[in-house]
């Protein structure tokens, strides 16, 4: 039964909450309107970046860092393709320099019989059994064992000339001449030059020293392939921080941070996915643009290993965003979270009890983790995310792993904290039974 005063304080609550609906009127509708509009904008921009970011780092990872560059393209020394088109190469190249008819009329008359029986038959075409004979001692030396480690030392060397070239920090056995990038095969011809001395066709003592130019790259104006070198260095690192930062400042400024979270870690998926969709389609419009006279093969598997890394950060990115996703959308209000959550918890508290019924007790342990289980959840978290920071170059496995791993961490600090509650409520079972 309603009194006097309790009829007069319901009046003054209801006048007091009017007045508060008149006093804010539209304004803060309109100001989360204006947040909104800028955390959705913040987001956008660190999506649009994403992809830009990556490709940065990974340019300025290849370009940049020798190391990297080397054990890149190190598994590209025992590819057939690429052991068949440096064959060709050089096999071009010693026959552009070989003169048959004057490396005949000089071979003694004792050596022609070593002669003939190193090149065999020679048909109809004296130049074409030459050619075979070179191309199949060519062919033994890139297949060979040695030619792996020479294939990496002048990589290596081929990629420092190149960032002193780029750079204009000193010179090297890549020079930039005519906007074009070149290398000098020598020392590759003289390898072949000597293995056809050792295999009998002493006459190959006469070819001259063989230089010869192997163009890298070719662009119209060099001095903007300086430029953008330059501006990678620079950004290579702090654009992928940049794009990840703006999404981030996008969440935090926004009203529902939890949606606005999962929407953008699926922003990244999708801006990932997008990259990874332009890679294949500019994939084929490369190697269709290169001449005949380039291996198709060959091309391919250069291509293919240069955005290895490139195709492994993209994984990467998937993953994670597709991590931080469900993390967030998990632990959000909504229907099936909920029943996600109730299951993952009906299923260790059925482990906690059987663990009790078979006599298993972890002591003062559990109480504690039960008290502090808050700040073990962000410490765990803590530690996944500054293990995946310090990961060099980490992958979609090294995420996937991380993710498991704090997921049965977070298990176990369930199942013992399960304990301490479950010992609380043993306690209240005595009162519980006195009537109320």
């Amino acid at each position: 039964m309603n009194t006097p005063d309790s009829d007069r304080e319901l009046e003054a609550l209801r006048a007091r909450v009017a007045a508060l609906e008149a006093e804010t009127g539209r304004p803060p509708v309109r100001r989360h309107r204006l947040r909104s509009f800028f955390a959705a904008l913040l987001i956008v921009i660190g999506c649009v970046l994403a992809p830009l970011g990556i490709v940065a780092a990974w340019t300025a990872d290849i370009v940049g860092d020798t190391d990297r560059y080397v054990a890149t393209v190190e598994p590209l020394a025992s590819d057939p393709d690429v052991q068949a088109a440096v064959a060709n190469r050089v096999t071009g190249a010693v026959m552009e320099h070989i003169d048959l008819q004057a490396l005949l009329e000089g071979v003694a008359p004792e050596q022609r019989p070593l002669l003939a029986k190193a090149l065999g038959r020679l048909g109809d075409s004296l130049e074409s059994a030459v050619q075979s004979f070179v191309h199949e001692k060519a062919q033994e030396v890139v297949s060979s064992d040695a030619f792996e480690t020479v294939w990496t030392d002048a990589n290596r060397a081929i990629h420092t000339s190149l960032v002193r070239a780029l750079t204009g920090s000193g010179e090297g056995a890549v020079e930039i001449k005519n906007d074009t990038v070149t290398l000098d095969l020598a020392p590759v011809i003289e390898r072949v030059k000597q293995r056809l001395i050792e295999s009998g066709l002493t006459v190959a003592e006469k070819i001259p020293e063989v230089h010869t130019d192997f163009t890298i790259l070719k662009a119209d104006d060099i001095g903007k392939v300086k430029t953008a070198f330059r501006l990678l260095e620079l950004m290579g690192f702090w654009l992928p921080v940049i794009a990840v930062l703006l999404a981030a400042a996008g969440v935090l400024l926004s009203v529902r941070r939890r949606r606005s979270l999962v929407a953008a870690a699926l922003g990244f998926v999708v801006a990932a996915l997008v990259l990874a969709v332009g890679l294949t389609v500019f994939r084929t419009v490369y190697l269709n643009a290169l001449p005949d006279t380039v291996s198709q093969a060959a091309a391919e598997s250069v291509y293919d290993a240069l955005t290895r890394l490139l195709r492994t950060t993209i994984r990467m990115v998937v993953v994670l965003g597709v991590v931080l996703a469900l993390a967030a959308w998990l632990s959000g209000p909504g229907r099936w979270a909920t029943v996600v959550r109730q299951l993952w918890h009906s299923g260790i508290r059925a482990m906690r009890q059987t663990a009790d019924r078979v006599g298993m007790r972890t002591g003062p342990v559990g109480p504690f983790v039960s008290r502090h289980r808050t700040w073990i959840t962000w410490i765990l978290v803590a530690v996944a995310v500054v293990v995946y920071i310090l990961w060099s170059h980490p992958t979609g496995w090294v995420v996937l792993g991380l993710a498991l791993a704090l997921l049965f961490a977070l298990a176990v600090m369930e199942f013992l904290a399960d304990e301490g509650e479950g010992e609380g409520m043993e306690g209240k079972k005595e009162p519980e039974r006195e009537p109320v």
